[in-house]
């Protein structure tokens, strides 16, 4: 008899745990918030979650988007960025660059930025929905 009353308080506490029964700031209460504190503190140390860090792009893409003032945007774009020789090849890796940004988009014109020696750094797209 002693041992079924235990047993059914014992299963009362349990069963109190499981669907979180207790009155806040009781016992039981400030038991369950430190299990689920010690958790998350200390599992990390004794449990592989195979969580990484997300990876780091090796060069980051510089692009920069202004308005044109006629509904359209300007994207400007790094010129080691767009690689290209000739304008159908810029035309073709600029559309690639900033299509994960803009979309399916129409390039309108196609200009590069020059530097004060005259070198390209960076070429100027007018793009249109």
């Amino acid at each position: 008899m002693l041992y079924t009353i235990r047993m059914n308080r014992t299963w009362r506490t349990i069963k109190g745990y499981l669907f979180w029964t207790y009155e806040r700031g009781s016992f039981h209460y400030d038991v369950m918030v430190t299990v689920i504190l010690l958790f998350i503190f200390i599992a990390p140390r004794f449990i592989d979650f195979k969580d990484q860090p997300a990876e780091k792009l090796s060069h980051r893409i510089g692009i920069v988007v202004t308005p044109d003032g006629n509904q359209g945007l300007i994207y400007q774009v790094d010129a080691d960025a767009v690689d290209a020789q000739d304008e159908g090849m810029v035309r073709t890796n600029f559309q690639r660059l900033i299509r994960p940004i803009s979309g399916s988009v129409v390039i309108s014109r196609i200009e590069p930025v020059r530097d004060d020696g005259g070198h390209i750094v960076a070429y100027r797209a007018w793009v249109r929905r």
